[in-house]
């Protein structure tokens, strides 16, 4: 509802327009140039360069832009939760009746004089050797264990703790609290990094000893120190020489991830790798379970395709020796010829000696005495008996009558038909050559 004005009072009406003008007037007059310190929020670049953020503290905020020309000269990329000092004028955005902060200069609060004490301490250990190459060692491919510092409350924690827990759930990881920020927590991080190198020692002298192992925390063989983003002065814990001087001593890798991918510290010129993110040094560290599977997998199908090519190697070797050894039931039948040629022979000898010595004693007979005679007649006799004893034993005279000898794959001769089984190959010599045969039947008398 518009209420008359009061009496004597005359108030002008202003055109919205020419308020807004006058109220950048009044502020260029009263204010300008003014500089400016609070945190960065809502950081944003167009695509025309300009920068737009808002500027803020626990008791107010003010819009912010920047255009091109001055962020062009910036020699850092503003981000949010940074504490930066601004320089520049408060102005009337007239479209929307905004106050506004033209800014045409921009720097991280506090950075003169800490980033000066960061040269200087950087180029004393720099000079030392803390930060020589030859020194830093190459991370282990797969730890048995990984030791973590961190603040337990910090997201940094979570990231590593995800990660880990996605790429290598089987390795243990031991985590020492610490303060990551403020004047108490460079002595903190010294504290739990030398908490984790005893425990890295430990593991190292318990190595090769398994009675040891009972109920020891598990060998670390890498350590990680992370901690999140933030400003310079949120960060300094790890520019302070103590922490410096006690990361060199680590006697396992260490890796540092400390901040976002722009922000460099001393912490990440000594340790032996600097990762950009806390993120990205657990993923340094943890090769997926997956590829080492995957390896694994393919070792094995090589293992397997040599093992293969080995055994079809001996069989084709096996091949060839039984081919030159032949047959063993072959052989033995040449044998059995062979003694029955000889048993002929010795049968043929036997007889001729039988006869020259009949001839003998025709000759002899006339001039000896009767009783010599008759002692010969019956030494003949019985010379005679076993000449026909051993013929009847002749094994090819049964052959002759229509019988076959029968031996088995073993050469063995076959008396009965439970030696053999249906299907089984035997072999047959008759007395004029021989058979071979397979069982068809088999018939018990």
């Amino acid at each position: 509802m518009f209420e008359p004005p009061q009496a004597g009072v005359a108030p002008r009406i202003w055109e919205v327009g020419a308020l807004c003008r006058a109220i950048a007037d009044t502020l260029q007059a009263r204010f300008n140039p003014i500089a400016v310190r609070g945190e960065i929020t809502g950081f944003s670049r167009a695509s025309s360069g300009h920068c737009y953020f808002t500027l803020k503290d626990g008791q107010g905020q003010i819009r912010c832009a920047m255009f091109r020309r001055a962020a062009d000269l910036l020699d850092f990329m503003p981000r949010d939760g940074e504490l930066v000092e601004v320089r520049g004028r408060l102005g009337v955005y007239e479209a929307r009746g905004d106050l506004q902060l033209i800014v045409e200069g921009l720097r991280r609060a506090g950075q003169g004089a800490l980033f000066e004490q960061f040269l200087r301490l950087k180029a004393q250990l720099e000079a030392e050797g803390l930060f020589d190459g030859a020194r830093k060692r190459p991370l282990p491919v797969m730890p048995r264990g990984i030791g973590l510092v961190t603040s337990p409350g910090a997201a940094a924690l979570r990231d590593v703790v995800t990660a880990l827990a996605r790429r290598v759930p089987h390795i243990p990881v031991v985590l020492v609290p610490a303060l990551v920020q403020g004047a108490q927590a460079p002595a903190s991080i010294c504290d739990a990094l030398s908490k984790l190198y005893l425990l890295a020692q430990a593991g190292s002298a318990m190595e090769g000893d398994p009675a040891s192992k009972t109920g020891a925390p598990p060998p670390i063989d890498v350590i990680l120190l992370v901690r999140g983003g933030g400003s310079i002065e949120d960060l300094w814990a790890f520019n302070d020489e103590r922490v410096a001087r006690t990361i060199v001593q680590s006697p396992v890798p260490l890796v540092s991830g400390v901040g976002h991918e722009t922000d460099f510290t001393i912490a990440d010129f000594c340790a032996d790798l600097r990762a950009p993110t806390p993120t990205a040094a657990a993923e340094l560290v943890s090769e997926p379970r997956a590829v080492w599977l995957g390896a694994l997998d393919l070792l094995a199908g090589r293992l397997q395709d040599a093992a293969q090519r080995q055994i079809d190697l001996r069989h084709q070797r096996l091949d060839q020796a039984s081919q030159r050894l032949g047959r063993p039931s072959g052989l033995v039948a040449q044998q059995r010829l062979r003694l029955a040629a000889l048993a002929q022979r010795m049968r043929h000898g036997v007889l001729l000696k039988m006869q020259r010595m009949a001839q003998a004693s025709q000759a002899l007979e006339a001039s000896l005495p009767q009783g010599v005679r008759r002692s010969l007649a019956q030494r003949g006799e019985r010379l005679e008996r076993a000449a026909l004893r051993l013929e009847l034993l002749n094994p090819q005279l049964v052959l002759e009558r229509g019988y076959a000898l029968l031996t088995d794959a073993e050469g063995r001769a076959v008396l009965r038909p439970s030696q053999v089984r249906l299907g089984d190959a035997v072999h047959a010599r008759l007395a004029e050559g021989e058979l071979d045969l397979t069982v068809a039947q088999r018939r018990l008398l």
